[in-house]
């Protein structure tokens, strides 16, 4: 007997001793596309900082780690604008302290540091934290009389790189990447800028930072003689010959590390961001030499991040300051800051002996940051 012809359509399975025939047109392929489960930005972030942290950092990155995925500490910048006389008694009886004050009050018992410091400290500036390892938050700032806010909430780290730019009466000053606004305001709380351009590429960013000065400044102070506010690309700041300033505050675009840890709005670790995120380094390396460009010889840039990455922070000065020679013809010096560092060691935890700048590392009894800076002088 002959046996059955088979079609081709048909798969036989064999299964308990039983014939099975499976048309192939009802077999389901696996769209591997459309099934696999998105890994969180957030997740993807911590996946590239334990490979790549782990490594630059060593046996500082567990509680560095640990301290980037707890609550962060703010600070609070006194409006020296607003009228609200009992605020700093306030804070007192809440058991914060001005930090730059009690460095001002280091610095003058020891002539050691007071000889080798980079930057004095502006006495105007004044920016209240609470105790090592207390967590407590600030309440909302209210307006005064005349409706301006008496204090600003950020993390009390970022008002570092305004005070080690140290701007003295009569100083221009340009904050190339200025949005949303916090180390343009603690600049200008100096009470020394002759004239501040503030200016972002995003308009998001340019608005927010126009809504924030306008919530801190006197009406007067906000003219275009005085406070000039743009929203361009800082890149192009290399062709505007015409501009130089005494100080310029460079605050690039980064992976804002502590952000990318806990937050998936906004996240540059999102897979579609992937290109913009490795593009950062060139980018910020560009803005750099811009703010070298913009710079008058003798004076001041002051480059920030809030990132612990040697990429976007040391290996871009390195290569900004070589590019500047080679291919602009312009010398530039990086500053020790060593000293200035020392004066805030009892409020921030500092990584060890960096080889370019210095980068203020989180830790659960200090979590500020992180907050990477590097001062340059601008010689020829």
């Amino acid at each position: 007997m002959m046996a059955a012809k088979i079609s081709p359509r048909f798969l036989i399975n064999e299964i308990r001793g039983s014939v099975c025939f499976v048309q192939r047109r009802h077999r389901v392929k696996t769209k591997w596309a459309g099934s696999r489960p998105k890994v969180p930005a957030t997740d993807l972030a911590l996946q590239h900082f334990d490979a790549t942290y782990g490594l630059q950092l060593g046996d500082l990155w567990p509680s560095v780690r640990i301290g980037m995925l707890s609550e962060k500490k703010y600070g609070a910048l006194l409006n020296n604008f607003a009228s609200d006389s009992d605020i700093v008694s306030s804070f007192h009886s809440q058991g914060c302290r001005d930090f730059i004050s009690a460095a001002r009050s280091t610095e003058s018992q020891d002539p050691e540091l007071h000889d080798h410091t980079a930057a004095p400290l502006s006495s105007n500036i004044q920016c209240f934290v609470f105790p090592r390892g207390d967590v407590s938050r600030f309440k909302p700032a209210r307006p005064d009389s005349n409706g301006l806010l008496s204090y600003y909430l950020l993390d009390a780290a970022s008002v570092l790189p305004a005070l080690a730019l140290d701007v003295q009466p009569g100083h221009s000053v340009l904050d190339l990447c200025a949005g949303p606004g916090g180390k343009t305001l603690a600049l200008l709380q100096a009470q020394a800028v002759r004239f501040l351009w503030a200016n972002d590429l995003s308009g998001s960013r340019t608005a927010r930072l126009r809504r924030t000065l306008q919530s801190y400044l006197p009406r007067e102070l906000l003219t275009e003689d005085r406070v000039y506010i743009t929203s361009s690309d800082g890149r192009q700041w290399r062709n505007k010959d015409e501009h130089k300033f005494d100080k310029v505050l460079v605050d690039v675009p980064c992976t804002t590390d502590r952000h990318s840890l806990t937050e998936e709005d906004n996240n540059i670790f999102k897979r579609s961001r992937t290109k913009e995120r490795q593009r950062l380094p060139l980018l910020q390396m560009e803005l750099l030499l811009a703010g070298i460009q913009a710079t008058r010889p003798g004076g001041d840039v002051l480059y920030s991040t809030c990132s612990l990455s040697q990429l976007q922070n040391q290996c871009v000065v390195e290569q900004a300051v070589s590019v500047a020679q080679k291919e602009m013809d312009i010398t530039v010096k990086v500053q020790n800051l060593s000293s200035f560092v020392q004066l805030f060691s009892h409020t921030f935890h500092f990584a060890p002996q960096p080889a370019v700048g210095e980068l203020v590392l989180p830790h659960l009894c200090a979590n500020f940051g992180p907050i990477y800076m590097c001062k340059l002088q601008r010689i020829s």
